[in-house]
């Protein structure tokens, strides 16, 4: 039986039959960085009355199209319908939650009990692969430094700790600062660390001789909810779990060699426990005919501190089926 639902009585005063879009209802502030069109549908991009976003405006935030919205529904007020879509790209978005899931139903004391299969990702930890990373950025000062003793030749490196869903950057940031980010890093302000954590960060991000931490603080920390102190010591906290583990030590020990994302899965789950590689992606890129391992993701749930787990991060988190390149070589310091 078809499923006859009334959403353009909510949204935009018409009825559509069918079986609804799922939606992630969001809350929070969209700021325009552009002026992007403000449609009433997403596929007919219809626009009744021609109602832009106004750059530096900000919107109440509805909703995204899905778990990783490509658009975000906001209210524009004065419009009719007020409820619109406009692209992620057109803006940012502050202080964005996912809205609360309703109670769970009551459980009768004798039912059988199922493990939650976790939620989706809170966050994206990106750990690099350096070697890789310089192939192409090899006139980067990180990487004219960087020799076959370097910390980085061995290890993996931190490029980011991204709070999802995508599109969910530049959180209170100014126009200024955002424009800088698009290339001039040197202009964006300097990252206060207390002096540990700053050798610490300058040895595991050696990206920082050319002001990473700035870009990934403006980008990405502003939106974490803490203050830069706290948000890069848990990054590195969660770092220092990888680099002590025996993915790191597979890494290691197949320099030169070439590694399959499903290996590096189960070295996950060795070191972390059962599940944790199902919540791993593999990123390579192609470089004159070799296919190397540039960048691994992880998915994590949950509140981030010092002492945290990334074992328990990454089961809080949803599975994906997607590992991403199916393998690639471990590439070794200097261009090959």
């Amino acid at each position: 039986m078809r499923t006859w639902l009334v959403l353009g009585a909510v949204l935009a005063g018409v009825v559509t039959v069918g079986v609804a879009r799922a939606e992630t209802k969001l809350s929070g502030t969209f700021v325009a960085d552009a002026t992007c069109p403000a449609t009433q549908t997403i596929k007919s991009g219809k626009n009744p009355g021609n109602v832009n976003t106004e750059t530096g405006q900000n919107y109440d935030l509805l909703a995204g199209n899905r778990d990783e919205p490509t658009h975000y529904m906001i209210r524009v007020p004065g419009a009719d319908p007020e409820r619109r879509w406009v692209k992620v790209s057109c803006g940012h978005v502050a202080g964005a939650a996912a809205a609360p899931a309703a109670p769970a139903a009551p459980v009768e004391p004798d039912a059988p009990q199922k493990k939650a299969a976790g939620g989706k990702p809170e966050y994206v930890f990106a750990l690099s692969w350096q070697p890789a990373f310089c192939e192409t950025k090899s006139r980067k000062t990180e990487c004219r430094a960087m020799t076959g003793a370097s910390f980085a030749a061995t290890n993996f490196t931190l490029h980011g700790l991204w709070p999802q869903p995508n599109g969910n950057f530049y959180c209170a940031v100014s126009a200024a600062d955002r424009a800088n980010d698009k290339g001039n890093w040197q202009k964006l302000p300097p990252v206060n660390l207390d002096g540990a954590t700053r050798s610490e960060l300058d040895e595991v991000m050696p990206g920082t001789a050319s002001q990473l931490e700035r870009h990934e603080w403006i980008k990405h920390g502003t939106c974490y909810g803490k203050d830069q102190q706290a948000y890069f010591a848990d990054a590195l906290a969660l770092m220092r779990q990888v680099n002590s583990s025996p993915v790191r030590e597979l890494f290691e020990s197949n320099i030169g060699k070439e590694l399959t994302s499903q290996q590096i899965r189960e070295a996950f789950d060795s070191a972390f426990g059962k599940g944790t590689g199902d919540r791993v992606r593999v990123s390579c890129f192609n470089d004159r005919g070799r296919r190397m391992i540039g960048e691994v993701t992880l998915g994590l749930a949950g509140p981030i501190g010092s002492g945290s787990s990334l074992k328990d991060l990454m089961l809080a988190s949803a599975p994906t089926d997607n590992a991403g390149c199916p393998g690639g070589e471990v590439d070794r310091v200097g261009l090959q």
